[in-house]
């Protein structure tokens, strides 16, 4: 069987759409007609070398997408897919049973194709480490991205009250939309100013480089920092003594760590609220798989609403 694939020729090169021969499933494998891949960091840092770089060359890049199986919808997404072995930007792939996630009613296969990588940590930074309650203040960092805008959603579901973070107005209403109570618009050089008023019991860090300091700053006595990713930049200082007379907890989360077992509950516990409309997903970018690379672009320029797709239906 030909498809078209989204190829890794030769790290930090732009990938090239190419048609493959797919081979036949091998035992405890199944073909999935593709609908549509997610575009994470993560993907941009395997075509770059910075993850999986012993990963063989070339390959086909989508380390989570969603699609059908014999009729079935199913988000897919793990067992090396992307990494190890060819993933999952082509209009067919070869995947082991284990990626599989059956899509349950209410859940289109668009917002199903974001659940392995956002919406699994969403879920699990709200509900497994900060451990969210209707009593908390929650301040998300980076609310505008694909986890962020889910951590808004989800935590005003369970019934906190949540502040999120942007850089740009053009945010304002469509956070607030998403549930969060107050809007700040600032770098971190006004976050302390702008957040102060919330004393948040619970911040959610995407960003780190100067805004992880700043969460400090104007996190509660006894409060929780959940760092899960640092797209403002790989360092931070961090005010020591706040952390320590203000009794803090931090919190790290990575999703290429998660025991298997750990991240397919987290699956269908984050798949199983977006049917239940406790958290929402934004999809604020699509592209064809002709133009991944563009879908790339964007991604890592960080002004999209949530999620970029790619469409690979066509």
């Amino acid at each position: 069987m030909k498809v078209s694939a989204a190829r890794l020729i030769e790290h930090g090169a732009p990938l090239r759409v190419e048609t493959v021969e797919l081979r036949e499933p091998e035992k405890d494998e199944v073909l999935v007609e593709m609908s549509w891949g997610a575009v994470n960091p993560v993907d941009r840092y395997g075509a770059m070398g910075l993850t999986a770089p012993d990963g063989p060359v070339p390959r086909t890049l989508g380390s989570e997408g969603a699609g059908t199986v014999g009729g079935t919808r199913m988000l897919v997404h793990g067992a090396g897919l992307g990494t190890r072995r060819d993933g999952l930007w082509a209009t067919a792939a070869i995947v082991p049973r284990a990626a599989l996630t059956e899509v349950p009613e209410g859940v289109d296969l668009d917002q199903a194709a974001t659940i392995g990588v956002a919406g699994a940590t969403a879920w699990t930074v709200v509900t497994e480490l900060a451990r969210v309650t209707a009593e908390d203040r929650v301040l998300v960092l980076g609310a505008s991205g694909g986890v962020g805008s889910m951590i808004v959603s989800l935590a005003k579901s369970i019934g906190a009250r949540v502040w999120g973070q942007t850089g740009n107005e053009s945010n304002r209403d469509w956070l607030t939309d998403l549930g969060a109570e107050h809007v700040v618009v600032s770098d971190e050089s006004h976050l302390e100013t702008e957040s102060g008023d919330l004393s948040p019991t619970v911040v959610f860090d995407a960003l780190g480089n100067g805004y992880t300091g700043k969460a400090v700053a104007v996190a509660a006595q006894h409060g929780r920092l959940v760092i899960f990713g640092t797209s403002a930049g790989v360092t931070g200082e961090l005010p020591l003594q706040a952390v320590y007379r203000k009794g803090l907890t931090i919190y790290g989360y990575g999703g290429l760590i998660a025991p298997e077992q750990n991240l397919a509950r987290a699956k269908q516990q984050a798949i199983q609220a977006v049917a239940e409309g406790m958290m929402r997903v934004s999809v604020g970018a699509t592209f064809s798989l002709a133009l991944v690379n563009d879908a790339l672009e964007q991604q890592a320029g960080g002004s999209v609403k949530g999620k970029v797709l790619l469409d690979l239906r066509t």
